[in-house]
């Protein structure tokens, strides 16, 4: 059996045609401060940032400190980090778990679709995985529409499962299995 952490390790950057997928740094500070202090972006997760340090302080705690399956979203044209894609995989079950952020400003480019698509062809190309899940806030609908259009068929609400800003709220649960994948 293949040891997942150590693929995505061997895997912490990968490139497609408008995108690379790398490992999260403190250089990014600024480029992820821009979206984790901007109150649309961060709606549906988390607070947002107040200043530049905490931003750093969850690099470092977050990012840095358990690398293994966070990837900044960068722009290969201009070299910006746009967001953040995380993998996170459960060796007894052959299944990942997929969350992202992107900043507004990108929205509607495809850009998280086609990280998305990265991701699923580590899963089920490279890690062998079964299943690939996700879910979001259910106002959320952009997500929502994301996760569509990788494949993944939603499978019900989950109510007050989930902790939002000190709110419990709906969230909608997808996935995508290894054959509906390669069918794709």
């Amino acid at each position: 059996m293949n040891n997942l952490n150590l693929l995505l390790v061997k895997h912490n950057q990968m490139e497609s045609e408008r995108l690379l997928l790398r490992p999260i740094t403190l250089n990014d500070a600024e480029d992820m401060f821009e979206y984790t202090s901007d109150e649309e972006t961060t709606r549906f997760i988390y607070e947002q940032h107040k200043d530049l340090e905490q931003t750093k302080n969850l690099i470092a705690n977050y990012f840095v400190k358990e690398p293994i399956g966070k990837y900044a979203i960068v722009l290969r044209e201009s070299n910006k980090m746009v967001g953040a894609i995380e993998f996170r995989v459960d060796d007894w079950n052959k299944s990942g778990d997929l969350g992202f952020t992107l900043n507004r400003h990108y929205w509607g480019k495809g850009y998280m679709t086609e990280a998305g698509k990265l991701i699923l062809s580590l899963a089920f190309n490279v890690m062998g995985l079964e299943r690939v899940f996700s879910a979001h806030e259910v106002k959320n609908s952009a997500s929502g529409k994301v996760l569509d259009r990788l494949g993944m068929k939603c499978e019900g609400i989950l109510r007050k499962n989930q902790m939002i800003k000190g709110q419990l709220v709906d969230s909608v649960h997808y996935s995508i299995l290894k054959e509906e994948y390669l069918d794709s």
